[in-house]
């Protein structure tokens, strides 16, 4: 039988890691999945063959055992026959990969590679391969303030709705994995999952870098000359600061503990820099003038 290029079904270079191949075969099977493609024998095929290859390119050591036969694997095959034993390792038929029901979702090459058949008596009917279902992706937006404090939404996935629940310090481009809540495999605990991305709205007021924020805070220039205390926004309630004679336009105060949680470390959090923007008064009366210009000549 035709030896089968599992890196060409699932399209991947034969150094892909195995996260690229986990995501493209992610991608193949929610494109050929059977639910989506009711009736549509080659998308089945599709789908079937792919999860072949997961089967085989997703585990190391089969991985590793296919990479070293490749289209040799007949010839290996047949020293293993006249020898007795498994090309593979141990004696005799090696691993099974179907049981009782309809037929095999593996094909005769996957099975007669990887001693999946036992003679005459495992052709034929009789025999189902477990497969896992396609895994299905979404996205969930937050704004800054529920990525503080941790939030939920209630996302509707066919006809059931699901509580997708956040922890403080959530973060743009974090998966939250939800076990079992993908597309149907061939049986309850062979499910896929589904894999929630997280994204946090941008903030008008705080920019985010990692668990630190960083605010611009206006003061009137008679504060940065004299010194004295402002009041400062934070995601946990405001604070007073206490400015010093003489404050720079452009000087940063590091205000710790006051940023982001750090996600799965509730005790924790980062800090908030607070850059300091001196207002200039754009309008002057005519004392404060004459005041201005004393100062100067004083100087």
């Amino acid at each position: 039988m035709d030896y089968k290029d599992y890196y060409k079904v699932l399209s991947v270079d034969k150094k892909a890691s195995q996260d690229e191949i986990k995501k493209a075969y992610r991608k193949l099977a929610v494109q050929h999945h059977p639910d989506k493609n009711p009736g549509n024998k080659e998308a089945e095929e599709k789908f079937k063959l792919a999860n072949e290859a997961n089967e085989v390119l997703g585990d190391p050591e089969k991985r590793k055992k296919y990479d070293e036969l490749g289209e040799n694997w007949q010839q290996y095959e047949r020293s293993a026959n006249q020898s007795g034993g498994n090309p593979f390792g141990g004696a005799g038929g090696g691993q099974h990969f179907y049981s009782e029901g309809d037929e095999s979702d593996f094909s005769d090459f996957f099975e007669q590679f990887f001693g999946g058949r036992t003679g005459g008596a495992g052709r034929g009917k009789g025999r189902s391969a477990n497969f896992k279902g396609g895994d299905y992706e979404t996205e969930m937006e937050i704004t800054l303030e529920e990525a503080y404090q941790g939030t939920s939404r209630i996302i509707q996935l066919e006809n059931e709705k699901l509580k997708i629940t956040t922890k403080p310090g959530a973060y743009t481009d974090q998966v939250l994995r939800i076990k079992g809540k993908g597309a149907k495999g061939s049986s309850e605990q062979h499910h896929g999952d589904l894999y929630v991305r997280i994204k946090v709205k941008s903030n008008t007021q705080f920019i985010r870098k990692g668990d630190d924020l960083y605010i611009n805070h206006p003061i009137d220039l008679y504060t940065a000359l004299l010194g004295g205390d402002i009041i400062v926004n934070t995601l946990s309630g405001q604070v007073k600061i206490k400015i010093t004679e003489g404050t720079q336009n452009g000087k940063t105060i590091r205000l710790k503990g006051k940023g982001m949680p750090v996600y799965g470390e509730p005790a924790k959090f980062g800090d908030l820099y607070v850059q300091l923007q001196v207002q200039i008064p754009e309008k002057l009366n005519e004392k404060q003038k004459e005041l201005f210009k004393q100062i100067k000549t004083a100087a």
